[in-house]
This record gives structure tokens, C-alpha cells and sequence, in this order.
């Protein structure tokens, strides 16, 4: 299942994938996967892979598998981490963006979503 913010990752992988698309921040995405993973969802890519900062980018896309099963305690630590490092940034960098800067962004969370994918 993939967990994004991102209109690209949706409308590409909506008909491939269990796609679930979060109208909102990147907080918004891993708060979502906070719940579906303490709901027995397994982490599979990290929520804050890639080089780029949770205060430089507004996108973000994660996969998690897409059956339940028992709590995945591992999950629950990465991702109460990231949103606790989440929370630690400055976020005011990513306000001043502009729309090709978005896009930008769009295309950077979507290449490291599927080199994910790739492996």
C-alpha cells in the first residue's frame, strides 16, 4: 500500500497499487501511517528516507504493507521517530516554495518511491 501527498504517486499508481491519498501535509501522511501501522500495518520503505529534509519538502510517499497482521513494534518505533523528528524541524522554509519548486519536489518523492519499488 502506498501512503502519499502527492497527486503524481496517485494518479500513477492508484490502478497498480492500494493507494491511499492524504489531502494535506507531510505530517498529515505519517500521522496516517502511524495509525494503519499500530491498526498491524508494516512499515517497508523508511518514512524519512531520502537526503531531503521534512522542512524542505511538502511531499511525501511511503509504502506499508498491505495486510494486517500483529503490532510490528520496529514500525511503531520508526515511525513515532520520524514524526518526533518530524516535529523538530523548522518548518518555515517549505511556505516560501513556489510552483515549480513543487514540482520539483513532486518528482524528487516519486523517483525515491520507486526505487523502492525497483528493488
Amino acid at each position: 500500500m502506498i501512503i502519499t501527498n502527492n497527486e503524481w504517486v496517485y494518479n500513477k499508481y492508484k490502478d497498480t497499487y492500494d493507494t491511499l491519498f492524504i489531502e494535506g501535509t507531510f505530517r498529515d501522511v505519517l500521522v496516517k501511517i502511524r495509525d494503519k501501522v499500530h491498526e498491524g500495518y508494516e512499515l517497508l520503505t523508511h518514512p524519512l528516507a531520502s537526503s531531503i529534509k521534512p522542512n524542505e519538502t511538502p511531499y511525501k510517499s511511503v509504502l506499508i504493507s498491505d495486510i494486517k497482521g500483529n503490532l510490528n513494534y520496529d514500525s511503531v518505533i520508526i515511525i513515532e521517530n520520524a514524526i518526533m523528528s518530524f516535529d523538530k524541524f523548522n518548518l518555515n522554509k517549505i511556505k516560501n516554495i513556489n510552483e515549480k519548486m513543487k514540482e520539483d519536489f513532486k518528482l524528487i518523492d516519486l523517483t525515491v518511491l520507486e526505487s523502492a519499488l525497483n528493488i
